[in-house]
């Protein structure tokens, strides 16, 4: 899929047991028939109740639970977690029933929305089976519902789905969610700005870059460049690549970080090494700079390729510099560049 800039495709305390709890026995003895002493004399405490026999019914376990507390521990669970929990007892396994049917309609989804497992593509289907897989509480099956609903320009749509796997604790609805009240007219600041933090908090290296931009540019609140490149590192180091390139850029510039340029170079070159076209023409530059003209050549061709029109005119400089075979080398090394998988 054409990378997009936007949209991409749980918190109670409550503790239950499946087995009872039972009262601690009784050790007074039942022959001795004093009183017990006390420090109040005139204190009679009377016959002593007898404790009522245990009950054999145990606690609430966990299919007991009202199914939107069930859905919110559940629903971030994979088929194969499901499938494991469910062999716990009968009653668990009754419980996830619904979200274990969730995980097939999700995957069928991803079948028919990607042309997968034999089948071709047809987004209506994929639709459905989103559709059926989010109302039995997946809210992984909620996020491409809405994804699929955004890119059929039915928004509101969208959004209502984001909104429940948000709300059911799903890191990359919460996500979606932010961005989305972002670009609203009138924007939605505030509701974006908190949904981003939990979702950053969650380890969701997209809304990590989002709340450092909104950081960096000081949008819905002030603006802190020593935030915005703390939040920038972490995706950067979660494997977000425009994360990687700001981070070098912070490290350059001194904004927010102290001046690196070792540091710098780093990341920059990480950048362009995950793909991202203008750290792969700065790190071209500065391979030129360096006088490892091949090198500069490799990564500078790259940047063309990609769209980067400053890059042709640089690279074609170092290309008369170099021997026939040179060149040749540098494109077959071209040829064969793969970028290495990311966090997009």
């Amino acid at each position: 899929m054409k990378q997009k800039t936007w949209p991409c495709n749980s918190d109670g305390h409550h503790h239950f047991a499946s087995l009872p709890f039972f009262r601690k026995p009784n050790h007074d003895s039942s022959t001795s028939t004093k009183p017990a002493k006390t420090h109040l004399s005139f204190f009679n405490p009377g016959p002593k109740t007898p404790p009522p026999p245990s009950s054999s019914t145990p606690n609430p376990d966990f299919s007991a639970l009202p199914y939107d507390v069930l859905a919110r521990i559940a629903a971030p669970l994979t088929l194969p977690s499901l499938k494991t929990a469910s062999l716990v007892c009968r009653a668990w396994r009754d419980a996830l029933k619904p979200l274990r049917e969730a995980m097939v309609f999700l995957k069928w989804g991803k079948r028919f929305k990607h042309g997968r497992g034999g089948v071709k593509v047809n987004l209506k289907k994929a639709l459905d089976s989103f559709l059926k897989g989010a109302a039995r509480g997946s809210t992984l099956a909620m996020v491409d519902a809405g994804l699929i609903y955004w890119e059929m320009g039915k928004k509101e749509e969208g959004i209502a789905l984001y909104r429940r796997a948000a709300e059911l604790g799903d890191p990359t609805g919460q996500c979606n969610l932010a961005i989305c009240y972002l670009q609203a007219y009138p924007p939605k600041t505030k509701e974006a700005i908190g949904w981003l933090y939990q979702a950053s908090f969650a380890g969701h290296v997209r809304a990590q870059y989002q709340l450092a931009l909104c950081l960096h540019q000081g949008r819905g609140l002030g603006r802190s460049l020593p935030e915005a490149a703390r939040w920038y590192l972490k995706a950067a180091e979660g494997g977000y690549v425009r994360a990687m390139y700001n981070t070098s850029l912070c490290y350059l510039m001194g904004e927010g970080l102290v001046q690196s340029h070792r540091l710098a170079r780093k990341w920059m070159k990480k950048a362009a090494d995950y793909g991202h076209s203008k750290a792969q023409f700065e790190h071209g530059l500065g391979l030129f700079s360096e006088g490892d003209m091949m090198k500069a050549v490799v990564y500078l061709e790259l940047a063309t390729r990609a769209g980067e029109r400053a890059a042709a005119h640089v690279k074609n400089v170092i290309l008369q510099q170099l021997s026939a075979s040179s060149r040749d080398r540098a494109m077959v090394l071209v040829d064969t560049w793969r970028a290495l998988p990311s966090s997009r």
